[in-house]
């Protein structure tokens, strides 16, 4: 089974309906992760149906138990979030540290597992899909991903699927790290602009790091010309393969309008999204 994640240094380069497009170019192949655990939207495009649910714990948090409390005010002092008022946590602010626990003359305090959020196995029109939710304010993104990503290597062994396709989260934060660990392959979506250019260089880094493979895809390529040259220029002193240049076009528009991905709307973007999953496919 290969596993191959599409990230991006940065948002709103496309990343996503990029993915939804290569979902639809590897139906009945692939097993799909929505790895973008704290602003999924792939299901936009893949209108899942949930067929399986399950909850997700993240950091433990701090309860008092009433009739141990002496009131004290020990935990209230040493908390520094300010989680802690008339003896009662509020769970909102409490960020899991224990010290209200280690402070506790009377053990009073407990750390115990908050639901987070819950993640999904879910049937598109593409195949199987897996997703999740975290509820808002809550942390450990991280974790979620790489609960999504084990959900989803489960179901490719259980329905014969030899590929997972990993929509990773923007940035470089902890969720990228988790939707990058251990993949085949790294496909990196970017822009020609300043800030693209410069996560680009962040994300390969990151990559480089892991020691994971990884291409490029530039999307929007026309819109400068001069700054796809110059990402061309940084990739090949990288040597790091640009698999697809993608015009701008109101086709990706008008996909999302009418509630497809982009190779089923067709055009010109399309045809360049079909030529790049023949350069991943031989890749992977």
């Amino acid at each position: 089974m290969k596993q191959m994640a599409v990230v991006s240094g940065k948002g709103g380069t496309g990343k996503t309906s990029i993915v939804a497009s290569l979902a639809a170019l590897a139906s009945g192949r692939a097993v799909f992760a929505d790895c973008d655990v704290d602003a999924p939207d792939l299901h936009l495009l893949l209108s899942p149906r949930v067929v399986a649910k399950r909850p997700f714990y993240g950091i433990k948090r701090a309860f008092i138990d009433a009739e141990r409390c002496t009131q004290c005010g020990s935990c209230q002092e040493a908390c520094r979030f300010s989680a802690i008022a008339g003896f009662q946590v509020a769970s909102d602010r409490c960020e899991g540290c224990g010290v209200c626990k280690l402070v506790c003359p009377s053990d009073a305090v407990q750390m115990r597992e908050a639901l987070a959020g819950h993640a999904f196995i879910s049937d598109s029109r593409f195949g199987p899909m897996v997703h999740a939710e975290l509820f808002a304010g809550e942390e450990a993104s991280g974790k979620l991903v790489a609960m999504v990503r084990e959900m989803a290597r489960e179901v490719a062994v259980a329905r014969n699927r030899d590929l997972v396709l990993i929509d990773g989260s923007p940035g470089i934060g902890c969720p990228v790290i988790a939707s990058l660990t251990g993949v085949d392959l790294a496909l990196v979506v970017t822009e020609p602009t300043i800030t693209g250019e410069h996560d680009l260089e962040r994300i390969l880094d990151v990559a480089g790091h892991f020691g994971i493979d990884t291409i490029v895809c530039i999307n929007k390529y026309d819109l400068h010309l001069a700054g796809s040259k110059r990402i061309e220029s940084l990739c090949q002193e990288r040597e790091v393969l640009v698999a697809g240049k993608l015009p701008f076009h109101s086709s990706v528009v008008e996909a999302m309008v009418l509630g497809k991905t982009v190779v089923e709307n067709g055009g010109q973007v399309a045809i360049a999204i079909s030529n790049m999953w023949d350069v991943l496919s031989e890749k992977l």
